[in-house]
């Protein structure tokens, strides 16, 4: 699985907490239905396009829900959404892929655009994939969390911590195991000596 696949699979949670965070409260209808786009983007420019990713399409229903409410709500009921629906998103997408791993882990359909078909059904196959999606929806579990503390906490330096600081470095680390891990199962003996 490539790393930039699963960046591009998460651009719409990207974008719409970059947009929530530095546009206008007013503007969080917007921010919401640019991140739908992207989404919807994602879907229709992926191979296959049938059935849709899973995450492109749980981003889809989120943000368009957003934008929906964003452009209906109005004064203070935008403020609160752009304050906590854009640090919440991380807990609620977090939230979904944990729930769908025993259904159809999301980097499954990332992995079988590089993996040749004859493996989609092996054990390290689906080990690897639940692992890997587990490993996303706690990071991006815990993404919405410190957005939240942040929000909570205000201020400039938990703002920059919380909202910004652990974000990244959760990414990064997440990247990084994801492209390790398959390659460290892969090379597991398949049986562990047995021990007298």
């Amino acid at each position: 699985m490539k790393p930039l696949a699963l960046i591009l699979a998460f651009l719409p949670l990207i974008a719409f907490s970059l947009l929530a965070r530095f546009l206008p409260h007013g503007d969080i209808g917007v921010a919401g239905l640019v991140s739908a786009v992207i989404a919807l983007i994602a879907i229709v420019t992926s191979h296959p396009i049938w059935p849709p990713k899973i995450l492109n399409s749980c981003s889809l229903v989120l943000f368009a829900v957003l934008a929906v409410l964003g452009f209906t709500l109005g004064g203070s009921d935008d403020r609160w959404l752009a304050t906590w629906g854009g640090a919440g998103v991380g807990i609620i997408l977090g939230l979904v892929i944990l729930i769908l791993i025993p259904v159809m882990p999301f980097t499954e359909q990332f992995a079988r655009e590089s993996t040749p078909q004859a493996y989609w059904s092996s054990p390290t196959f689906k080990k690897i994939n639940r692992v890997l999606s587990a490993g996303w929806g706690a990071a991006i579990f815990a993404l919405g969390l410190s957005r939240v503390a942040a929000a909570a906490i205000g201020g400039r330096v938990p703002q920059l911590l919380l909202g910004l600081a652990v974000p990244v470095v959760i990414t990064l680390y997440m990247l990084k195991f994801s492209k390790s891990y398959p390659d460290r199962v892969s090379h597991e003996p398949a049986h562990a000596p047995a021990s007298n």
